[in-house]
């Protein structure tokens, strides 16, 4: 299937909320980590979602270039060519993006996905992220609202979040304190700025203790009923009947998360899950196990020639991302999203 259209990833978003499961938001940093998630999507035959961050978007365009913007647009291309020889659905997606890099990262790439829409065709990426959870909530919803105008205008979903969510990812560090749940107040005031899909869609990164890298279950206090509780006063305020869920939700920092947190999440309306440190680890575990048990013909030891064969980095790679794909098809399962891609 090509690159969902912005039709399609609305209906992949409808269908997650109205059957309670949510798509899996690979982060990927290279043409082969892309791979790796389309397979796994493929083989969980699930729809889904890639991601890139800023610091992935840097990586990807080269050392040399560094350059955010060359990097997202040239894995977005490479996305669209090859994402169409797979039976699945894929939206491209940025991760999370403070207000330092907004105008060196989202917002020229809202201006190419406008320019194409103003031609006819589709969008480059499905939606992006404005994480505002570094500055005073006011300024985050004001700073939104703008950005949602400009995002409605090229067919794209703007995603927000308000809270915190603890940890470090991207060089990006947050408290672990008070601010990782997102209050009632807050679900208001977002209703307030932006909408209920009226002024443009977006998706909500509301908190619930949510943290950022790795962390044993029990050490970070989940509390799903944060978002249930969201849902309600939110629905209460726009008049909608009791069981509404205007909100739909994104799972940021799930890493360590117990399964039954996970499913309570997605019955309140999460539709989407960032996945990256795990699939950063299943990438690399099969590249540490090559590399110990091939150290004599990767390395040219005692003045020997080593083996082409085991230092091409294509026999440790293709392990690498049958490895990373076989985690996010675990992860579709876990969201529930396994066996309901649209073509299906």
């Amino acid at each position: 299937m090509p690159i969902a259209t912005p039709e399609v990833y609305a209906e992949m978003l409808d269908r997650a909320k109205a059957n309670e499961f949510a798509y899996p938001a690979i982060n990927v940093t290279s043409s082969e980590t892309l791979n790796a998630a389309l397979r796994g999507f493929a083989e969980a035959e699930s729809d889904g979602i890639v991601q890139v961050s800023t610091g992935g978007a840097e990586f990807a365009s080269g050392t040399k270039i560094k350059d955010m913007v060359t990097g997202a647009t040239a894995l977005a291309e490479y996305a669209h060519v090859v994402a169409a020889k797979y039976p699945v659905n894929i939206a491209l997606h940025t991760d999370h993006c403070p207000k330092d890099k907004l105008d060196g990262f989202v917002r020229p790439l809202v201006r190419i996905s406008q320019e194409r829409v103003a031609a006819g065709a589709n969008p480059l990426f499905q939606s992006h992220m404005w994480d505002g959870s570094a500055v005073p909530l006011d300024e985050n919803l004001k700073i939104a609202a703008e950005l949602l105008d400009e995002t409605a205008k090229a067919k794209i979903i703007l995603e927000v979040e308000i809270g915190v969510v603890g940890g470090e990812e991207d060089g990006v560090i947050a408290e672990i304190n008070e601010k990782l749940y997102t209050s009632e107040d807050d679900y208001l005031k977002t209703i307030d700025a932006l909408g209920s899909g009226d002024k443009g869609r977006y998706l909500l990164a509301a908190t619930f203790g949510n943290v950022h890298g790795v962390y044993k279950p029990g050490n970070v206090k989940l509390r799903p009923e944060v978002l249930k509780r969201g849902q309600e006063v939110a629905a209460q305020k726009l008049g909608l009947a009791p069981g509404s869920k205007p909100f739909e939700l994104v799972f940021h920092g799930g890493s360590g998360s117990l399964l039954e947190e996970i499913h309570e999440a997605l019955s309140y309306g999460v539709v989407k899950m960032n996945i990256d440190t795990d699939t950063q680890y299943a990438y690399t575990r099969p590249v540490a196990d090559h590399m110990l048990k091939n150290y004599d013909g990767v390395l040219k030891i005692d003045g020997e020639v080593g083996n082409k064969k085991t230092y091409d980095p294509r026999s440790y790679l293709k392990a690498a991302e049958q490895a990373m794909a076989v985690r996010v098809t675990q992860a579709c399962d876990d969201l529930r999203s396994a066996g309901r891609m649209l073509a299906g």
